[in-house]
C-alpha cells in the first residue's frame, strides 16, 4: 500500500498557515477545524510543520500565553516528508523513528496532503481486516478431498 492509496480514501482537504501568521491564529484554526497540524507554506513551498506539540511548547516557553509569537518561531522547520509513491511500511518506520504524528506528502515540490499516524494505523487495520476476511472465506470454501466423507457420516 502506498501513500497515494491513503490520500485517495482520506480526501484532499488541506489546512495551511504561513510563517508570518500569529501562533494564536494558527491555534484558533486548529481548534475550529479539530485538526492536530498545519503545514507551513511560504511562496508556495512547504517550509515547516506546526502541530499541537509545537503550539504547547511555545505557549509554555512564553509563560502560558501566545503573546505575539509567530508560527515561524514555533514551527518545526525540518518536518519529515514523503511522496505519493512512498510505501506505508516506510512511512510507519519513519514516523516511529522520529516520533512524528504528521507527515506532509510532497510531489514535485507541491503539497499533495498530510498523512497522520492515525491514517497509517487505520490503513494497517483495514488491510488486516480485509486479509482476515479473505482467509476465512478461503478456509470456509476449502475443497474437500475425494476420500473425505461428509461430516454426518464420520460420526
Amino acid at each position: 500500500m502506498k501513500v497515494s492509496d491513503i490520500l485517495r480514501v482520506k480526501g484532499g482537504t488541506l489546512f495551511t498557515t504561513t510563517p508570518e501568521d500569529t501562533l494564536a491564529d494558527a491555534a484558533q484554526l486548529m481548534a475550529e477545524k479539530d485538526i492536530g497540524s498545519l503545514v507551513v507554506i511560504s511562496h508556495g513551498l512547504v517550509v515547516g510543520m506546526l502541530t499541537f506539540r509545537e503550539v504547547i511548547q511555545a505557549v509554555v516557553k512564553n509563560g502560558g500565553s501566545f503573546g505575539t509569537t509567530t508560527v515561524y518561531r514555533a514551527m518545526d522547520p525540518g518536518p519529515l516528508t514523503c511522496t505519493m509513491e512512498t510505501e506505508m511500511d516506510e512511512v510507519r518506520r519513519m514516523m516511529l523513528d522520529r516520533h512524528a504524528r504528521y507527515m506532509p506528502v510532497i510531489d514535485n515540490r507541491m503539497l499533495m496532503g498530510v498523512v497522520s499516524f492515525y491514517d497509517v494505523a487505520k490503513a494497517v487495520v483495514d488491510s488486516q481486516n480485509f486479509e482476515n476476511k479473505m482467509l476465512k472465506a478461503y478456509i470456509r470454501d476449502w475443497p474437500e478431498g475425494e476420500d473425505a466423507k461428509p461430516e454426518a457420516e464420520n460420526t
